[in-house]
C-alpha cells in the first residue's frame, strides 16, 4: 500500500481505491448541484464551439479553396490565349527548326502568363509528323510527371478544343512528401501541326500551411473560451451555491436539535433575504421547542410529585380498605357491596398511580434494568399460570407453544413479566372467550414471544395508536380486569430499554397477535431476527389441532448443534 506525503501530512492510498471511482462520481454527481450544473453547461459550450470550430474550418478551406482555383484558372487561361495568339502570328512554312523554336517560345510565355514552371504539352493526333514539335513535361521543383494526370481529364481535354478544364492532384514534393496541387487542361492549335493539350499545375502548399494556421488557431480559440467558460462558470456557480450549500447545512443541524445555528446575512439580495426569512424562522421554532419543552417538564413534575404526594395517603386509605374489605361479612349488604367497591377501586387507583410513577421515571429519563439470566419461556409458563385463574373466569383456553426460548436471555424478568402479563392480560380481554396461542421462540441471535388472540381485532388506524397512552379502540367498552390504559406504553418502553421491540398486528374479525422481541445479550442486536412473526399468516392449523405444548425435554446423547437450535 504506497504512501503519498503532501506538507507534513502522510495520505496512505490503496490500490483498490480506483474500483470505487464509479461509485464515487455517481454520488457526487447525485449530491453535488454544482456538479452537475457545471458539468451539463460545459459539455453543452464544448459542443456548441465544437460545432462552430468545426463549420468554420470547413467554410475557410471550401472559401480558399475556391479563390485559389479561379485564380488559377485565370492565370492559366490568359497563359494559354496569349500562347494561341503567338501560334497564330507564326508562319512555320513547314519548317521543323521553326516549329520547334516556336514550341520554346510558347513553353516561356506560358510559364512566364501562367506563373507556374509545372507545365506539359502532348500532341494529340496520333499520326507521324517529321515537323511536329516534340511533347514535353516540366516539372519544376517538385516531382510532378504526366503520371499524375488522370485519364479522365486527358479525355475530356482531347474532346473539348474550347473549354478549360481542371483537376485537384497530390503532387509529390522533394522531401518525399504529397502537397495539394490542381491541374489546368486546355488545348493550343499549332500551325500545320493539329492540336496540343496543354496542362498547368499549380502547388497549394502555401495555401494549405494557411488553412492549418487558421485550424489551429480556431482550436486554440476553442478551447481558451471553453476554460474561459468553465472559470467564469465556476466563479457564478460559487457564489451561488455556497450560500444554497450553507442553507442546506443548517437547515439539517437545525433539524438535527441543534437549535442555535442560525445563517449569516450578507448585503441585501435574495438570499440575504431567505437568510433572515431562515432565522425567524430558527428562532419562532426554538422559542416554541422551549415553551414545549418547559410545558413538558412542569408536566411531568406535576405527574411525579403528585404521584409520589399520593402515596402516603393512598398507603393509609388501602389499609383502610383493606380492614374493612376484611370485615364486611359483618356489614349489611349495602354496606358490605360498598365495603368491595370501594376496595377495588383503591386497588386500581394505586396501580394509576403506579404506573404513573413508571411513565413519569421514563420521562426523566431514570429508568435502570436490572438484568439477569432468564429463560423466557419459563417465564411464559409462570405467568400462564398465574393467570389461569383470570382466564377461566372468561372461558378462554390459553394455549402455549415453545419450540424455543428455553435457554437464559440477559434480560430485566421483572419487566418482561409486566409486558407478557399485559399482553396476555388485554388478550384475555378482548379475546372475546375464544382460545389464545402463546408462542416463544429463539433464534441465535434474539428470543421472542407471540400473544395471539382471535378477538374482534382493530382496524389499521387503531392498531397504530395502540401503544398511545390512554388511548382506548372503543372508548365505550368496559374494563373488567382494571387496566389504567398506560399498560401497552410502559410495556413499549421496557422492550426499548432492553434494545428489543414490540409489535402488534391486527385485523377485523381474525384478532389481534402481539410480538416481543428481545436481544440474547445486553448490546447484542435483533437486526434480521424474526423468531416470531408478527404477521400470524393464514392461521391455517385448526385451533382444536393446536393443544398446549409443554417444554421439551432433550436426550442427553442429543447433538450440541442440535441442542442449540431448539433453544
Amino acid at each position: 500500500m504506497p504512501a503519498v506525503t503532501t506538507g507534513t501530512h502522510t495520505v496512505v492510498t490503496d490500490w483498490r481505491d480506483w474500483r470505487r471511482l464509479p461509485d464515487t462520481i455517481v454520488h457526487a454527481w447525485q449530491r453535488s448541484l454544482r456538479l452537475r450544473t457545471l458539468v451539463l453547461t460545459l459539455g453543452l459550450t464544448a459542443v456548441t464551439i465544437l460545432i462552430a470550430v468545426v463549420w468554420m474550418a470547413l467554410a475557410i478551406q471550401n472559401d480558399l479553396f475556391d479563390s485559389r482555383v479561379t485564380q488559377v484558372q485565370d492565370a492559366a487561361g490568359r497563359a494559354t490565349v496569349t500562347a494561341q495568339e503567338l501560334l497564330d502570328a507564326a508562319v512555320p512554312e513547314g519548317d521543323a527548326v521553326e516549329l520547334s523554336a516556336l514550341m520554346t517560345v510558347v513553353k516561356e510565355s506560358v510559364s512566364r502568363q501562367a506563373s507556374s514552371d509545372m507545365i506539359a504539352m502532348f500532341r494529340i493526333s496520333e499520326e507521324p509528323s517529321a515537323i511536329a514539335p516534340q511533347d514535353f513535361e516540366q516539372g519544376g521543383q517538385g516531382a510532378w510527371t504526366s503520371d499524375l494526370l488522370s485519364e479522365g481529364l486527358r479525355e475530356t481535354v482531347r474532346r473539348d478544343d474550347e473549354q478549360q478544364w481542371w483537376q485537384s492532384i497530390g503532387i509529390p514534393a522533394e522531401d518525399g512528401t504529397v502537397v495539394p496541387g490542381v491541374v489546368i487542361g486546355q488545348q493550343l492549335n499549332f500551325p500545320e501541326v493539329g492540336a496540343y493539350e496543354l496542362y498547368v499545375a499549380y502547388d497549394l502548399a502555401s495555401e494549405a500551411q494557411t488553412l492549418q494556421f487558421v485550424q489551429l488557431t480556431l482550436w486554440v480559440v476553442g478551447t481558451a473560451l471553453v476554460v474561459l467558460i468553465a472559470a467564469i462558470l465556476w466563479v457564478v456557480l460559487r457564489s451561488v451555491t455556497v450560500p444554497i450549500a450553507r442553507a442546506a447545512e443548517t437547515s439539517a443541524q437545525l433539524a438535527a436539535g441543534d437549535l442555535g445555528v442560525r445563517l449569516p446575512v450578507e448585503g441585501e439580495d435574495e438570499f440575504a433575504t431567505l437568510s433572515r426569512s431562515f432565522n425567524a424562522m430558527a428562532d419562532s421554532i426554538e422559542s416554541q421547542i422551549k415553551e414545549l419543552a418547559e410545558l413538558s417538564l412542569v408536566q411531568q413534575r406535576f405527574v411525579s410529585d403528585v404521584s409520589h404526594e399520593l402515596r402516603t395517603p393512598l398507603t393509609t386509605i388501602r389499609l383502610a380498605t383493606d380492614m374493612l374489605n376484611d370485615q364486611r361479612e359483618d356489614f349489611d349488604p349495602t354496606t358490605a357491596r360498598a365495603a368491595e367497591l370501594l376496595h377495588a377501586q383503591v386497588q386500581r387507583f394505586e396501580t394509576l398511580l403506579t404506573d404513573l410513577l413508571e411513565i413519569s421515571r421514563y420521562d426523566a429519563g431514570s429508568v435502570q434494568l436490572e438484568r439477569e439470566p432468564t429463560s423466557l419461556a419459563h417465564l411464559a409458563e409462570d405467568v400462564l399460570a398465574s393467570m389461569q385463574q383470570l382466564a377461566d373466569q372468561h372461558g378462554t383456553d390459553v394455549r402455549l407453544v415453545a419450540p424455543g426460548g428455553y435457554s437464559l436471555v440477559d434480560m430485566d424478568p421483572r419487566r418482561v413479566r409486566r409486558i407478557v402479563r399485559n399482553l396476555l392480560g388485554n388478550a384475555i380481554e378482548h379475546g372475546e372467550g375464544r382460545p389464545i396461542v402463546v408462542t416463544v421462540d429463539s433464534t441465535q441471535r434474539a428470543v421472542a414471544i407471540g400473544v395471539r388472540d382471535f378477538g374482534l381485532g382493530m382496524r389499521p388506524e387503531d392498531a397504530e395508536r395502540v401503544f398511545d397512552r390512554f388511548w382506548r379502540a372503543d372508548p365505550s367498552r368496559k374494563r373488567t380486569i382494571g387496566g389504567t390504559g398506560l399498560g401497552l406504553s410502559i410495556a413499549l418502553g421496557d422492550a426499548r430499554l432492553h434494545g428489543g421491540t414490540l409489535a402488534v398486528w391486527s385485523e377485523l374479525g381474525r384478532g389481534t397477535n402481539f410480538v416481543l422481541t428481545l436481544p440474547r445479550t445486553a448490546d447484542g442486536s435483533i437486526e434480521g431476527a424474526a423468531p416470531v412473526p408478527v404477521d400470524p399468516g393464514d392461521d391455517g392449523a385448526p385451533l382444536d389441532d393446536l393443544g398446549l405444548t409443554q417444554p421439551i425435554d432433550l436426550p442427553i446423547d442429543l447433538p450440541d448443534t442440535a441442542r442449540g437450535d431448539l433453544s
